[in-house]
């Protein structure tokens, strides 16, 4: 197989690990997808999640599921996990969470279609599991964002 990792400009990967202090999507890096030709899912699970609450100040917990089907551009996971650190010391709701996340991965990578789903721990007797999805437009991917917000669990 040919390896062509060593073209990659990437800054994380492999080097001594630097934690943001507040949410940081500049630290987000991506690699070429090899595999254009196919359509495919990758899944992340960040069960470790943790966020303030903007009003309070208190430690929110959840388990954030990211899932996409990439189109050029790939995310790096190293700089996935630096990013969703990142978010620990930022005070957002939870529905701002899960919306940025996916807005940042959007605009970094240009997939055909990505969801991502926040299950967040109860505070106060409530837990809150907001869900966003995208499909690019005017493809089959928008359709299947589509179909698949239609669907999703209440």
């Amino acid at each position: 197989m040919n390896d062509n990792r060593k073209d990659e400009n990437l800054q994380s990967l492999g080097k001594k690990t630097n934690y943001s202090t507040d949410y940081a999507p500049e630290v987000l890096e991506t690699f070429v997808n090899r595999h254009q030709e196919n359509d495919y899912w990758v899944k992340f699970n960040c069960p470790e999640f943790t966020t303030l609450c903007p009003i309070t100040g208190q430690p929110d917990f959840a388990e954030i599921k990211i899932m996409y089907i990439p189109a050029e551009k790939m995310v790096e996971s190293k700089s996935l996990k630096l990013y969703l650190f990142s978010f620990r010391n930022h005070g957002d709701f939870h529905e701002d969470c899960v919306n940025t996340i996916m807005k940042d991965l959007i605009a970094l990578m240009q997939p055909k279609y990505i969801e991502v789903t926040g299950l967040f721990t109860p505070r106060g007797g409530i837990s809150i599991h907001p869900y966003a999805n995208y499909g690019m437009p005017g493809t089959k991917y928008e359709r299947l964002a589509e179909q698949r917000f239609a669907s999703h669990p209440m």
